[in-house]
């Protein structure tokens, strides 16, 4: 192997790294021949000169060999799986993974916790009692095979080098490199074993890239990398300029997603994205012809029912109660203080400022301040108006839920600086383009 600071050294000096070295390197790093150091000056080498596709696909596929790489060829249906790069009331995987699973896939989706202003897959699993969102492997497989699907935390068995990787970038500024964020959302994907990969890129004031060329930078690499490593793979670009979901907080969009799937209510951006994607997976994934059939399957599993009891079966194989579908208000909690945020005016929801409203979810305890802090799932923020909604003078912008008077009065204070009223406003568009 080359030695670590000579690969460093080269990637400093703007050139491009041969697959051998840097497999070697992400090698080291998995087995702690690699110091933080050196870890920290190779990402911030990688940074400020880039890789090509080429590279960017090596590291990709070196750090899902760090590990171990599940094997599901004995399933008898096409292996799915979706990420999105995180926003605000983003609870789509709750309701995708049990559409695609009711029109015949199977879906092995490793999800992770929140971060920053935006919400976690896994925070809002573990809202509902008793769900493992780290189960043994045997769980995991018997789960994808009897409900076809499970949504569920990485194993530290999967990609160990990305974890050590992130764990630096994440405290030396270096998390925005998109070779890198590149290779550490594929290579955990590669590692779960998954044939055809959706990806849902955001962008908007609730993205964490909020600039649509970086987006879109974004997208492209990721779908380019993800073919160069042998993933079959389409990109959303979705818009995140307000909430997906009209709520946002752990047991409130799982509650959320119970009402979209057995049919009780449906936001029209959230239901948008969903089907975009159910569609891009079914089609890419061989399950349909076309994306009129695509839909078509994916409407017929929410109608029947079947989405929904695919959902219930997975959360009671992962500790979960049986009866939750029938009966969330058991199960889910509840906060007890509700406050209205109510219009200062008469007029129409015209914009909407959406990392605060994330921030004042994280600051009611729906998030975390610090690594390893508690999630209190009953806080956050419910039926927030989306833009296009007209409202009288008093009417409520949203419902904060909160563990006491004084935290709802912060947020009261804080959503009603970030929701601006006009005399008129159009809802915003929600996908905007598709990539691969």
């Amino acid at each position: 192997m080359t030695l670590p600071q000579e690969i460093i050294r080269a990637k400093r000096d703007g050139g491009a790294l041969p697959a051998a070295d840097i497999a070697g390197f992400v090698a080291g790093v998995a087995e702690g021949r690699i110091s933080e150091g050196q870890i920290a000056a190779f990402a911030m080498a990688v940074f400020l000169r880039g890789m090509d596709r080429a590279e960017t696909v090596a590291l990709t596929l070196a750090m899902r060999d760090s590990g171990e790489v599940l094997d599901w060829s004995s399933l008898p249906g096409p292996v799915l799986d979706k990420h999105s790069t995180g926003g605000v009331g983003d609870n789509v995987s709750l309701m995708l993974a049990p559409i695609l699973a009711a029109c015949g896939a199977y879906v092995p989706m490793i999800s992770g916790r929140g971060l920053g202003h935006t919400g976690g897959t896994l925070d809002k699993l573990e809202a509902i009692p008793g769900y493992a969102v780290t189960p043994d492997a045997a769980v995991v497989r018997r789960a994808v095979r009897e409900a076809g699907c499970a949504i569920v935390g990485p194993s530290a068995r999967l990609a160990p080098a990305d974890g050590r990787i992130y764990a630096v970038r994440d405290t030396t500024a270096t998390v925005e490199s998109i070779p890198l964020i590149t290779a550490s959302i594929l290579s955990k994907k590669l590692a779960a074993g998954v044939g055809t990969l959706v990806l849902d890129v955001k962008t908007g004031s609730g993205a964490f890239m909020a600039d649509a060329d970086d987006s879109r930078a974004l997208a492209r690499t990721l779908v380019e990398v993800a073919k160069g490593a042998g993933l079959r793979c389409r990109a959303l670009l979705t818009g995140m300029d307000e909430p997906l979901a009209a709520d946002a907080g752990n047991a409130l969009e799982l509650r959320n997603a119970l009402r979209f799937l057995t049919g009780e209510g449906r936001d029209a951006r959230l239901e948008a994205v969903t089907l975009a994607l159910a569609v891009e997976a079914l089609v890419v994934g061989g399950l349909a012809p076309g994306a009129a059939e695509a839909e078509a399957a994916a409407r017929e599993a929410l109608r029947s029912g079947r989405a929904a009891e695919r959902f219930a079966r997975m959360a009671a194989l992962l500790g979960g109660p049986a009866d939750l579908l029938e009966r969330p208000e058991c199960h889910l909690a509840v906060a007890p203080v509700v406050r209205a945020v109510g219009a200062g005016r008469a007029g129409t929801v015209a914009a909407v400022d959406t990392r605060p409203l994330g921030l004042a979810v994280v600051e009611l305890g729906g998030g975390r301040r610090r690594p390893g802090d508690p999630i209190d799932p009953a806080v956050g923020l419910a039926r927030i108006a989306p833009v296009g909604t007209a409202l009288a003078a008093g009417d409520p912008l949203c419902l904060v839920h909160a563990r006491d008077e004084a935290a709802a009065e912060r947020a009261v204070r804080r959503v009603a600086a970030a929701i601006t009223l006009a005399d008129a406003a159009e809802p915003t568009p929600t996908v905007l383009e598709r990539f691969g």
